[in-house]
C-alpha cells in the first residue's frame, strides 16, 4: 500500500507562501510541512532527512518545494537537493520562489500564443524589454524570453546596475545574452522606439508603461502585464484582456493579468500534480514551467 503523499516546503523566508501552501491543497496534497528561514547549506541535510524517513518504494511519495524571493538562490537549493539524492532515495523537488517561475513561463507562453495568431514565429528575433526586471518574475520572464529567441532587455528604473549582475548571472549559467537599460527620460523613449514586446512585470499598482510611452512605439506587436491591483502596469491594457487591441496602435495587443495568471495556476497544480502522481521522482524548474504552460496556452488558442 503506497504510503500518504508528504510535501515539505521550504523557504529562506519568515513564512511560507499562503498561496502555494493552498495550490498544494488543492491539488490534492493532504500533508504539507513548512520549514522557514532555511540557507541553501541546509538543503542537502533537510532532503536526506525526507527521503531516508521511508523505504525505498515510498521514497517517491515525498515532495520537497523550493520557495523564497530570490530565484538563484531557488535553483541553487534546487540542485543541492537533487545532488543530495541517489538510487533508490529519490523525492520530487519543485522550486518556484514567489511563483516567478510558474508565472513569467505563464506570460511568455501567452505572449507567443499572441504572437503565433498575428503569423509572427513567436519571440524569434524580436525586441522583447522587460520592465521590473529587478523583480523575480522580472528576471526570469526575461530569461525564458531569451530562451526562447527573443534579443531581450531587462529595464530597470533604479539604474542599469540594478538589473546588470542578473544578466551577467543568468549569462552564465544559461549561456544568454541579455542587455540592460534604465527608464531615465531620455533612455525610456529611445526604448519605446524599438520595442517589439514589452513584458511589465513591476510593483503591483504602479504603472510603469503609460499611453504617451506606447503611442511612441511605432513597432509593437505584444504589451503583456502580470499587475492586477489598479491602476494597470501597461495603461490601456485590462486585466482580462488576451490579445485585446491597444489604443492608438495599428497592430499591437495587450495581455493582461487574469490571462496570464488563469495559465499559471493551472501551470504550478500541473506540476503538483505530477511530483503525486507520476510515479517517479521529478526535479521541476522554470523551463519545465515553460514546457507546461506552452502546452496549457497552446490548447486555448
Amino acid at each position: 500500500m503506497s504510503a500518504p503523499y508528504v510535501l515539505h516546503m521550504i523557504t529562506p523566508l519568515a513564512n511560507v507562501s499562503p498561496f502555494d501552501v493552498n495550490m498544494a491543497v488543492d491539488a490534492g496534497i493532504d500533508t504539507v510541512i513548512p520549514y522557514t528561514g532555511i540557507e541553501t547549506a541546509q538543503v542537502e541535510a533537510l532532503t536526506q532527512d525526507a527521503m531516508f524517513s521511508r523505504d525505498p518504494r515510498n521514497a517517491v511519495r515525498t515532495g520537497l518545494f523550493i520557495g523564497g524571493r530570490d530565484a538563484a538562490m531557488a535553483l541553487d537549493m534546487l540542485e543541492a537537493a537533487r545532488k543530495a539524492m541517489f538510487p533508490p532515495f529519490r523525492i520530487s523537488v519543485f522550486a518556484d520562489p514567489s511563483g516567478a517561475f510558474t508565472t513569467a513561463a505563464a506570460m511568455v507562453a501567452v505572449v507567443e500564443r499572441a504572437l503565433r495568431r498575428s503569423g509572427l514565429d513567436g519571440l524569434t528575433g524580436l525586441a522583447v524589454q522587460i520592465y521590473g526586471a529587478t523583480g523575480v518574475v522580472g528576471g526570469i520572464a526575461g530569461l525564458i524570453a531569451a530562451q526562447a529567441g527573443g534579443n531581450v532587455t531587462l529595464v530597470s528604473h533604479r539604474g542599469v546596475p540594478a538589473v546588470q549582475g542578473k544578466a551577467e548571472e543568468f549569462g552564465r549559467r544559461y549561456g544568454v545574452a541579455l542587455s540592460c537599460a534604465d527608464t531615465s527620460a531620455a533612455g525610456k523613449a529611445e526604448l519605446m522606439e524599438r520595442a517589439e514586446v514589452v513584458l511589465a512585470c513591476g510593483k503591483a499598482g504602479v504603472t510603469v508603461l503609460t499611453a504617451d510611452d506606447l503611442r511612441a512605439a511605432k513597432r509593437l506587436r505584444v504589451a503583456a502585464d502580470i499587475n492586477a491591483v489598479p491602476p494597470a502596469g501597461v495603461e490601456g491594457v485590462g486585466v482580462q484582456d488576451d490579445g485585446a487591441p491597444l489604443p492608438a496602435q495599428p497592430v499591437a495587443v495587450g495581455i493582461g493579468a487574469l490571462a496570464i495568471g488563469n495559465v499559471k495556476f493551472k501551470v504550478q497544480h500541473r506540476l503538483l500534480e505530477q511530483m503525486q502522481t507520476g510515479g517517479s521522482a521529478v526535479a521541476f524548474d522554470f523551463q519545465n514551467a515553460m514546457d507546461a504552460a506552452r502546452a496549457i496556452a497552446g490548447k486555448a488558442s
